[in-house]
Formats: C-alpha cells, structure tokens, sequence
C-alpha cells in the first residue's frame, strides 16, 4: 500500500506512476470469513473460511453502523510485520452484495493517489501534496496541495454509511470532525481554497449526504461552511478483493 511520506513533497510522476497511483493494491490475497462480533473499538472476532476463528484489528473509530452484523462475509490482510500482537486487518464488509471498506487507514493514501493520478478534476493539476499539515497548535489537517502560487487544504472523511441509496457522514457523532470544518473556515477566510473530502467505500450510492439523523450538529456545520466557501466533495471507490480504486464523483446534496 502506499502511503505519503510526511517528510516529502510529491511534485513530479511519471505516466506509468501516475496510472499506478489511480489504484490502492492490497499486494496480498485477501482472506475471507465471517464477522462473529466488533467489539472495544478497535477489534473484531473473524470465522475463517478455513475454519480458524480470529482476533483482527479494526481499524475504525466510528459505530460501522449498517456494517457490523454478525455473519456478514468480510475480507482480512494479513500484516508483514511479525511483531504486530494482532496480525490480520479487517479490510472490508460486504453488505448485501456490495462490499464496504472500514479500514480508514487507507483512506488518506487512496486519495491522494487519486488526486495524483488526475481522478479529481476539481483538484487536476496539483504540483505538491503535503500530508498531515499543522494548522494550529492543537490540530492538523490532512494536506496541503499547491498548484503555482494557489494553495489548497484538504480534510479527508472516509464514508461507509448508506441509506436509501445515500452515502452519509458521520456513522457516530463527531466533535472533532467539526472541529475540522472550523478550521477550513477560517483558512478560506484568509483566501486559500479549503475543501472537505468525502472518500465513499462502497457502490451502492449515487449522491452524498450529511447524516442528519446522527449529527445535526455536524450537519448544519456543514451546510454553514459550504455557504462561506469551503467546497463539499464527494468521490465514490470501487472495491473488490485484488484492489481499492476512487473512480467516479458523487452529487452533494447538503439539504
């Protein structure tokens, strides 16, 4: 998998670099089973196809919700460090036949390599991405990307939440996501392009939504910030077992 340097600058790809970044490959054969149960977070109990019945890392901070039921197929990686304590990652859930992906810690490097790999035509013609940008003492936002003079931050949400057909963020109440919106405000105040990235796991969708029902407070957050000129992007990925790839823009729809 790759994943931005934070000590770099990306500026220059090849044609062949740039057609490898539009596609995050797992490098692996992904293996498959059931979920018995996610618990504490940040784990979750996995029956193996082959009959082993595993403890896996969860790499998800949010509730899951719609894709946390008990006997749903998932596929799990296998780690390449021996000293991991849990050594298998739940990478994603199949919800009826769709197949959702939780594990946030890819969310950030698959979009840059859309980004880089020209998938984002509201942000073609990037010359650096900077990762993890410091922009108060407390908080960092996810890059920083310059195109000549222009400077764009980026926060980055990943999106596994669907309802009638609508992606939707937060799947749990979110302070710090908030938080984020803030931020972006008042950077575009001071003339930079600042944007909140929705990366939408599944394929089951056709537009994004705020998931009111969950956070209002987020929701309208959202909807005030749009309306100063934070710009609302929402791109959908599609999966399967071999590859994650950022393929089409999703509708906003903020209500």
């Amino acid at each position: 998998m790759w994943l931005p340097d934070p000590l770099l600058i990306y500026d220059k790809y090849t044609p062949q670099q740039s057609e490898r970044m539009k596609k995050m490959e797992f490098g692996q054969i992904l293996q498959e089973g059931r979920l018995v149960s996610r618990y504490k977070r940040f784990l979750a109990d996995v029956a193996m196809d082959d009959g082993r019945l595993l403890t896996v890392h969860c790499p998800n901070s949010g509730s899951m919700s719609g894709c946390r039921e008990p006997g749903s197929p998932v596929l799990v990686s296998l780690a390449d460090n021996p000293k991991r304590k849990y050594a298998h990652t739940l990478e994603m859930v199949r919800v009826g036949t769709t197949w959702v992906g939780i594990n946030t810690a890819r969310t950030n490097g698959l979009v840059a390599e859309a980004i880089q790999g020209g998938v984002v035509a509201e942000l073609a013609g990037i010359e650096t991405i900077r990762p993890e940008v410091k922009v108060s003492p407390e908080s960092r936002l996810d890059f920083l990307l310059t195109r000549g003079e222009e400077k764009i931050y980026v926060e980055v949400k990943n999106c596994s939440l669907a309802l009638d057909r609508a992606a939707m963020f937060p799947d749990a109440v979110t302070v710090r996501g908030a938080k984020h919106l803030a931020e972006l405000l008042a950077l575009r105040r001071t003339g930079c392009r600042a944007v909140v990235f929705f990366c939408v796991q599944r394929g089951d969708v056709d537009y994004f939504s705020p998931a009111e029902h969950i956070d209002p407070v987020y929701t309208q957050a959202l909807r005030e910030v749009a309306a100063q000129g934070v710009e609302v992007l929402a791109y959908g990925a599609a999966l399967s077992p071999e590859a994650i790839t950022i393929v089409r823009q999703l509708p906003v729809r903020l209500g």
